[in-house]
């Protein structure tokens, strides 16, 4: 049995987040002993469609140092790399350790004064340090070049602040870089050297047959600042998410320290299918849990950096949650748990192509939705400008929409919080469902908080034995929909309910907002179906 068939029959996926997220660069200062610095990674975009995009400088695959076959196997029935020298050999010239220089200012606040005459006088003087003058610190990482012309991809958060950056090639050479953009979104990074000829490597395909689960691979380096150094594993799990809104990272057994930063991640064919990022880890050292970001995402990221010099994520303009498997029985023609449910269109694309609040999102630009972030990651790998075709749910019918992308990093720029609009209603008040529903008089939006105009009906109060306690509605939150119906009164939610009950549905879809942030929750209608379920979060796209 090979490592990747054990792999598929034995691995699961955990449903608990990381404890600890440790970035691997390494800090380093003059005026302080050596010491790690933690730096925790930032997020992820879509998987490019096109496993294949132009590696910047548009160089020939054949110029590359991509080995012209595997490395060597040991018989079928083993499956073990017999070594991994002659990969190594191969690859190692296009990895490069990188180090950063920059100033730190003084601190403020009372600090130790050094006495004049002292014999540390000279040493604060040059570098900084109680007396006031600023300090002067490195941090170290890894990179590898991914053009003939000199681009090098590194981690966003080894260069973060850095004045000056400095590549060492494997053969000993050292050369300045130039930044030339950065993600940190993706943490990642691109910087160019000058002059040409340099040694490269080729991105491979982190989604392919050569990166599953179970598949050996190389991590390369510069850990904890000792130089250039390998280490073997395993992929673990691939499409982890960390904290990032595109993560997509490939986890490793192949040990992963501080300093590892930036490093490439190779397939047994030479190629790179990730960037190593992260480690996690209670003691600050590999315990065999480390995360690469795949190269699916980074190659999109590069092209877009080396073209623009900064990225151009598409952006939808929708607020979303994921359908959760007790939302089924309560959507018209939904049969499975698949899908984004919008809860909010504030002015932008997807209100120009005619998307409303309520519609589950099934698929975009041709392609199925799973749920909330397949769509943020598809939305944000598509070109802005350009027009895509998106399937909706609404009323139990399938709706095609044309919808224009807009570029995500200006709408966040500019965008406004969403807020309820309309006026009040004639006071009412009536309990339903286990909660105490009450029209927004001027009375209960002063004793709730709530901003003048609300529209809808106001939980004031919950019983504590309850779907709804269950589900997380509490005082203060507005009910603006039912049954994906506007309701102005305790009579339209009433109505909502017996609505439902007539169609044979154990649960009643609401449209709750609290604080201004719109939310989906299925409510129970029947005393059988009733019972905690995660509603989930919003996000926005």
């Amino acid at each position: 049995m090979t490592l990747k068939t054990l792999a598929r029959s034995l691995v699961h996926r955990p449903t608990g987040a990381a404890a600890l997220m440790l970035g691997t660069a390494l800090a380093l200062t003059q005026v302080m002993p050596l010491a790690a610095q933690d730096t925790t990674t930032q997020d992820q975009v879509t998987p490019a469609e096109d496993q294949s995009p132009s590696i910047p400088g548009e160089q020939s695959a054949a110029n590359s140092l991509t080995p012209d076959e595997p490395a060597a196997m040991v018989p079928e029935s083993d499956n073990r790399p017999l070594s991994f020298a002659e990969l190594a050999k191969q690859v190692s010239p296009s990895v490069v350790n990188i180090t950063t220089t920059s100033v730190v200012a003084a601190a403020t606040g009372p600090e130790g004064q050094v006495p004049q005459g002292s014999p540390f006088e000279d040493f604060f003087d040059q570098f900084g340090g109680p007396n006031g003058g600023p300090q002067r610190s490195q941090a170290l990482g890894s990179g590898f070049v991914i053009s003939d012309d000199g681009y090098i991809v590194t981690n966003n958060h080894v260069i973060e602040g850095a004045d000056e950056i400095q590549v060492e090639f494997f053969g000993g050479e050292q050369m300045p870089a130039k930044l030339v953009g950065t993600d940190p979104e993706a943490d990642i990074a691109l910087l160019k050297v000058e002059g040409t000829g340099h040694p490269f490597v080729e991105f491979g395909d982190s989604n392919g047959s050569d990166a599953e689960v179970g598949d050996w691979v190389l991590a390369m380096g510069n850990p904890l600042g000792q130089g250039f150094s390998i280490s073997a594993g395993i992929v673990s799990a691939r499409g982890r998410e960390l904290s990032g809104t595109y993560d997509d990272f490939i986890q490793t057994d192949a040990a992963i320290n501080r300093g590892n930063s930036g490093g490439p991640l190779f397939d047994m064919n030479g190629r790179v299918i990730g960037v190593n990022t992260a480690i996690l880890s209670p003691t600050g050292g590999s315990i065999g849990i480390g995360f690469a970001m795949s190269s699916d995402v980074v190659k999109g990221v590069v092209d877009q950096l080396r073209e623009f010099g900064e990225t151009r994520r598409g952006w939808l303009g929708v607020r979303i949650q994921d359908v959760t498997p007790d939302m089924v029985g309560a959507i018209e023609g939904l049969d499975t748990p698949n899908g984004a449910l919008v809860t909010d269109v504030p002015e932008g694309p997807a209100k120009d192509a005619g998307v409303e609040s309520g519609d589950v999102i099934l698929s975009f630009d041709g392609q199925p939705v799973t749920d909330t972030r397949d769509l943020v990651r598809r939305v944000g790998a598509a070109p802005v400008g350009e027009q895509a075709a998106m399937e909706v749910l609404r009323d139990g019918k399938t709706v095609t929409l044309n919808v224009t992308l807009a570029r995500r990093e200006e709408a966040e720029a500019t965008a406004q919080p969403a807020s309820a609009e309309g006026g009040p209603t004639q006071p009412e008040s009536s309990e339903v469902l286990g909660m105490t529903l009450t029209v927004p008089t001027p009375e209960v939006l002063q004793e709730l908080g709530l901003d003048e105009g609300t529209q809808g009906l106001v939980v004031t109060e919950v019983e504590p034995i309850s779907d709804a306690a269950d589900k997380g509605l509490a005082p203060g939150d507005v009910i603006t929909e039912a049954g994906q119906q506007p309701v102005a009164s305790v009579a339209d939610f009433e109505v909502a309910v017996k609505s439902a009950e007539e169609a044979g549905r154990k649960s009643l879809l609401l449209l709750v907002r609290r604080g201004g942030e719109p939310r989906f929750v299925a409510l129970s209608i029947t005393e059988d179906d009733k019972g905690s379920q995660d509603q989930g979060t919003t996000q926005e796209q």
